[in-house]
């Protein structure tokens, strides 16, 4: 009972019984072994790592229980993977350009990423990202001995074609092969590219001779209000590739399996993908995601409603709790990008630059060491993110109420939470 002698409202009840992010308590939660809930101390509340506070879709962990029944453990083959995904975008998104025979099992997106462009660049060559932009760009592609060539992000968060432009020129320089990273939707702004934003980049690319590939992991999760476009589905992107699997709209991080998917006048390039990388992806990886696209659409509906409305309730605790920072709703994933400079916290002097995922600085480090609230610090994201962060808000009502309210605290405390 409160105070006034009434039952607590329940805002699971509001949500209904068929929202995956209300289903699972926060005790729940602590028994996972995964990144997520591991990497910190207990009394912190993990919005950082895009792993989702949800059950496991039924039709995937049926499919993955009669695995297990089978003993059909070993290794994975056949077609079934892209077939469900290419009837999963003819029936979502009008896309009916996945062509199986120009497909690749592949062991996870950013493998796969690296894998397309050692096919379609050499070492020392240039890819293009728009940042702020996920910190695994910049470590893949290095460590792939290609060269990061950094294109910002408009003030809108939207793609800058002026700025997109004058990279491809860059990176062209000197007759370098040259390709394009691009996420779409973005991670993590959460922006969802338009089909007439896609046309102009695949005109710029054809223009300056630019391969583009892009990462379409977040595909599914495109809120009420926008429309997904698949790279592939505009004209002038046939000699692209998409890199793309279920694992960030049906939590399916930790089971290994991912698509490559070539472009009509980019399958041949396709083909000449080592064997060995087909080795990679984990066959329960395969049944897992080919369950989420042929099966669990219905579960993946009611995920969508529940992002949203923690979208809308994300705004309206960003507003009471944290007025200075700015918050512009995303239209895709389950990420938040977050403007924390008018806070103050971070050193402007300090290199704007990529790190590695658990590094944190400015706003990230403040909110973890005295709201106990884990996010990703924006600095790993590439130029533009110092003094920025993003939130995960792929969990309950509940725990962002707590975690938000814990983070006002902690601004307040430093007299940072002043009006807009």
């Amino acid at each position: 009972m409160n105070a006034s002698g009434n039952r607590p409202h329940s805002e699971s009840a509001d949500r209904g019984r068929t929202d995956p992010l209300v289903q699972l308590s926060v005790e729940q939660l602590r028994r996972r072994t995964s990144m997520k809930w591991r990497v910190h101390p207990a009394d912190v509340l993990p919005l950082w790592v895009a792993e989702m506070d949800v059950p496991l879709a039924p039709a995937v962990a049926e499919a993955l229980h009669r695995a297990v029944d089978l003993g059909d453990t070993g290794y994975p083959h056949g077609t079934a993977y892209a077939e469900a995904f290419a009837a999963f975008a003819a029936r979502r998104w009008r896309w009916d350009g996945v062509r199986v025979e120009d497909t690749a099992i592949v062991p996870d997106v950013m493998t796969g990423i690296v894998e397309v462009l050692r096919l379609i660049t050499g070492p020392g060559d240039a890819v293009v990202v728009c940042c702020p932009v996920y910190p695994p760009f910049y470590a893949f592609v290095s460590h792939a001995d290609r060269q990061v060539v950094e294109a910002r992000l408009g003030t809108d968060l939207r793609i800058d074609l002026g700025a997109l432009e004058e990279a491809f020129v860059r990176a062209r320089r000197h007759g370098r092969r040259a390709a394009f990273l691009l996420s779409n939707p973005h991670n993590p702004t959460g922006v969802v590219h338009t089909r007439a934003e896609l046309e102009a980049v695949a005109a710029l690319a054809r223009t300056h001779g630019v391969r583009v590939v892009s990462d379409e992991i977040h595909a599914p999760l495109v809120l009420p209000g926008a429309v997904f476009t698949p790279f592939l589905g505009v004209p002038g992107s046939a000699d692209g590739f998409t890199v793309t699997s279920a694992s960030k709209a049906w939590n399916l991080a930790g089971a290994k399996a991912a698509l490559a998917v070539a472009g009509p006048d980019a399958g041949d390039d396709l083909r000449r993908m080592p064997e060995e990388v087909g080795h990679g992806p984990s066959h329960l990886g395969v049944i897992a995601h080919t369950a989420a696209f042929r099966d669990a659409t219905q579960w993946l509906d009611e995920l969508l409603l529940g992002l949203d409305a923690n979208r809308s309730l994300l705004g309206q605790l960003v507003a009471e709790h944290l007025p200075a920072v700015r918050y512009l709703p995303p239209e895709g994933t389950c990420l938040a990008w977050l403007d924390c400079t008018r806070l103050g916290l971070h050193d402007d002097r300090a290199p704007d630059g990529p790190g590695t995922v658990s590094d944190l600085a400015g706003p990230a480090k403040m909110f973890l060491d005295e709201a106990r609230v884990a996010l990703s610090s924006g600095h790993v994201f590439g130029s533009g993110g110092a003094g920025c962060v993003r939130l995960n808000f792929a969990t309950s009502p509940a725990v962002l109420r707590r975690a938000l309210a814990a983070m006002g605290r902690a601004a307040a405390g430093h007299g940072r939470a002043p009006r807009p």
